[in-house]
């Protein structure tokens, strides 16, 4: 056999074998009333483990090409041009080909154990059940009429909404906006994937914070993006750090949440919002604000978002409900010039149609309440307490073992192992002892940190989550 797979290809070895036999078996290399070689003889004449050929063989049978009979090996399959039998798509050879890239494993892995193991939560980034607005949204559901279309909504959400969130942002943020400058979206990561999609093009650079929860997201990768880090620091990334990265690679956009940062919690101190926003406007370069947290402040100080501070109109500013309500009502918002909006809409309805007309409307009588200032004031206070007990236990717990800053707000905390660890086998160990976090590996470059997240459980439960974290770090050592 003359043929050999090609091992600097990206194609898997095996797919490359099933490939060759399914060409051979149309041009007659192969044929129909001879077995095809055992697995064994076959793997000895491309020089490849035998596993290989029972993955190639099997990516054939899948596809109805073969047959694999107890006693008569593998045979081609008789019926192979479709008198009786049905050939079944070779699945595994398009989830490989697709563009849109998955989630990396760790990410993928975290949330199969969160759904499927009872384990204490300190990975995922959300609140807790017990801090969602339920009794107001049953309230809502019970006292008052829905009066929305269940038809198809404006393409940009709805008009109500739209208006609510006008004077939302202004009093809660001190956002000066209109209508027209908004739109609806499916939650925060919508946002950033239509601003991608369709502002950017593959070879563009952006710059983003290292680490950052954009770290994770795949999408970059998939949009055929540069991406250009910034180190984090105590007081946020340094904005000076952009231009020598700007004038060497014409930087597109820079992506930044500046307020309570996911994951480090670190708040960009207003020196560097306002330095960041003379770079953007004395070079053209957009930024896009990502603002989950800053309602979320444990002190009298309200941050001021970088929108708020814009007057040039440089920021696209993304925001949704679903750190300050609930995930589940998906709801979130980009406000940014009319244009932009409209071309992101556009966009959007050819992906859905537009936004749940329902949601809408739960989402407009949540932040049009008087009841938003008082939940807001119990979810500051909650949180408050429980990154109090976080901290306490991690000290209690680790000692010395552990750096941290302690969040002035939001809902994460990140540590910094003083000496050398295994991420991977405390990960594992973690499982074991019924407890998650997020590798920061998965959100960053630097090496020996983990983001806890305090907003999933009670104070208890926080207690027993770090306690068995540390015997899971225990047993890595």
């Amino acid at each position: 056999m003359d043929w050999k797979p090609d091992r600097n290809k990206k194609t898997p070895i095996y797919i490359q074998i099933s490939e060759y036999i399914e060409n051979g078996i149309t041009d007659g290399t192969f044929p129909v009333d001879k077995p095809l070689p055992s697995e064994r003889t076959l793997a000895q004449a491309l020089g490849v483990n035998r596993s290989t050929i029972v993955s190639a063989y099997a990516e054939l049978e899948a596809s109805g090409l073969v047959e694999r009979k107890k006693g008569s090996g593998t045979i081609i399959s008789r019926d192979i041009w479709g008198l009786t039998k049905k050939r079944i798509p070779s699945w595994n050879k398009y989830i490989e080909a697709g563009t849109f890239l998955p989630n990396i494993p760790v990410m993928q892995r975290i949330r199969k154990e969160t759904e499927e193991n009872h384990l204490i939560n300190l990975a995922s980034g959300e609140l807790s059940a017990d801090l969602f607005p339920n009794d107001f949204i049953q309230e809502s559901l019970m006292k008052t009429k829905f009066t929305g279309n269940l038809g198809y909504d404006h393409p940009q959400g709805n008009i109500d909404l739209r208006n609510t969130i006008v004077e939302h942002v202004r009093e809660y943020r001190k956002i000066e906006t209109k209508p027209e400058s908004i739109l609806i979206t499916s939650g925060a990561q919508q946002a950033i994937h239509l601003i991608i999609q369709c502002l950017l093009k593959p070879g563009d650079a952006v710059v983003i914070e290292n680490p950052s929860y954009s770290f994770s997201l795949p999408i970059f990768k998939t949009a055929g993006l540069k991406v250009f880090h910034l180190s984090a620091e105590k007081s946020g990334w340094n904005p000076a750090e952009l231009i020598p990265i700007h004038k060497k690679h014409r930087i597109k956009m820079i992506f930044t949440n500046p307020i309570y940062q996911n994951p480090t919690g670190t708040l960009m101190s207003s020196h560097k919002r306002r330095e960041l926003l003379n770079i953007s406007s004395e070079f053209g370069i957009p930024i896009i604000e990502d603002d989950p947290y800053s309602l979320l402040s444990f002190t009298e100080e309200h941050p001021s978002t970088l929108k708020s501070m814009d007057v040039n109109g440089n920021v696209l500013y993304i925001s949704s409900l679903s750190k300050i309500a609930a995930p589940g009502l998906r709801i979130g918002w980009i406000i940014g010039p009319p244009p932009v909006i409209e071309r992101l809409a556009d966009a959007k309805q050819q992906f859905d149609f537009g936004h749940s007309t329902f949601s809408q409307w739960i989402g407009n009588q949540f932040l049009s309440s008087h009841y938003l200032e008082e939940h807001l004031h119990l979810l500051k206070r909650e949180l408050k307490s429980r990154r109090d007990a976080i901290m306490s236990n991690l000290i209690q717990y680790f000692g010395s073992h552990v750096e941290f800053q302690k969040p002035l707000g939001g809902i994460h905390l990140w540590c910094q192992f003083k000496n050398e660890v295994n991420e991977n086998l405390l990960l594992e160990n973690s499982i074991k002892e019924g407890v998650i976090f997020a590798p920061g590996s998965t959100l960053g470059t630097e090496k020996g940190c983990i983001r806890l997240t305090y907003a999933r459980g009670d104070e208890n439960t926080i207690h027993q989550g770090v306690k068995r974290l540390f015997h899971a770090f225990e047993k890595t050592r």
